[in-house]
């Protein structure tokens, strides 16, 4: 298959203009509460611009380092070595709204190992499966080594706890694992055995088994525990087809929790309205065709498990942020990628997406 004579610019441009509106949302989200909080309407966007440039400029540099660097025991073993090192360290911080998912360096720089385990997972996955396509049946040698890695990242995610991170992890795997020759019957196998586990988390821990009632009834506590999903459901009702306008939001105003950061697509879905949210979601749909495109269409094994490992991750974690918007599943904390507030993620999705860049070039 002829190589690319250039990266796929569809899938570029795409990326930019979806940072592009992150930030202008996230402006639009959080002017007025960092007016307040910090007597500048602009901090937290001169905050996320930052981190989107150093992210674009990422993106640009690893576009051009041949993705193959990353097919290698000297590149995957201290990537996960660092990755889980960082993941342990996390506990050994003070928290944060009794969390402990920031290493803080200082009082102002912060990131979140767990974004940095999504990228390591699939290159490890991708390395790992790519020269074992034909032992797949093999659950001993194969498939219970392939997962080993991934189960210990998700148990410290879930340890944070950032259970939605993790579910985006276990999705991945499960979905790279298929790609890679396993059999649906396996995969049955490792959900039955997780589900106690979860059902566990889910119901046993008390905030969210609370978050869970709440989903099924989220009139009965509106004040209370109802609160975020209640005030993003009116948001997102209040947009109605064409929105209030941009600027124009008013659940914004101190009645939605994390205007910019979890629920920015509310914020998006009020003040731009159906046609803004279907825009995003476009947008997104887009995104995924053309990284799907770039994992189907590759020669080689390793490119294509990791184009696609990349391309799910993102919209798993777009699918989980905005079904939360929606009331779709119970509430949990989770970025919409390149458009949330929130540095760690921007910079280590647009970094994702320079592999991806990288791989499209040797595609047709």
């Amino acid at each position: 298959m002829a190589a690319r004579v250039g990266f796929d610019k569809w899938m570029f441009c795409t990326t930019l203009l979806l940072v592009v509106v992150g930030l202008a949302m996230v402006f639009s989200a959080s002017a007025v509460v960092a007016e307040a909080k910090y007597h500048s309407e602009f901090t937290d966007l001169g905050r996320q611009a930052g981190w989107a440039l150093a992210g674009v400029a990422c993106m640009l540099v690893l576009m051009r380092i041949p993705y193959e660097t990353y097919n290698s025991q000297r590149f995957i073993y201290p990537a996960l070595s660092i990755t889980t090192l960082l993941l342990l360290l996390v506990f050994f911080i003070p928290g944060s709204h009794n969390t402990h998912r920031w290493v803080r360096f200082g009082g102002h720089f912060t990131f979140q190992p767990s974004e940095i385990a999504k990228l390591v997972l699939v290159l490890f996955l991708a390395w790992f499966l790519s020269t074992r396509l034909d032992a797949m049946r093999d659950w001993k040698h194969t498939l219970l080594r392939a997962v080993v890695m991934p189960v210990v990242l998700i148990l410290l995610i879930v340890r944070q706890p950032d259970l939605g991170t993790a579910m985006v992890l276990a999705g991945v795997t499960a979905m790279m694992l298929i790609l890679a020759g396993m059999e649906w019957k396996y995969l049955l196998v490792g959900v039955f055995a997780a589900l106690p586990g979860l059902a566990w988390l889910l119901l046993m821990v008390p905030w969210r088994r609370q978050r869970v009632l709440t989903f099924l009834h989220p009139d009965l506590d509106p004040m209370g525990a109802g609160f975020h999903i209640n005030q993003s459901l009116i948001a997102v009702g209040a947009g109605g087809f064409s929105g209030r306008g941009y600027m124009e939001g008013m659940q914004k105003l101190f009645y939605l929790p994390e205007a910019a950061t979890d629920f920015i697509f509310a914020n998006i879905a009020e003040e731009l309205g159906f046609l803004g949210a279907i825009f995003i979601l476009l947008l997104f749909a887009f995104f995924g065709v053309r990284g799907l495109r770039t994992a189907f269409r590759s020669q080689d094994p390793f490119a294509r498990l990791v184009a696609f490992g990349i391309t799910t991750s993102i919209l798993l974690q777009a699918f989980f942020n905005i079904s939360v918007v929606l009331s779709l599943v119970p509430t949990k904390g989770i970025p919409l990628p390149l458009i949330s507030s929130g540095g760690t993620s921007i910079f280590f999705t647009l970094a994702s997406i320079g592999i991806l860049l990288n791989i499209s070039r040797k595609v047709d």
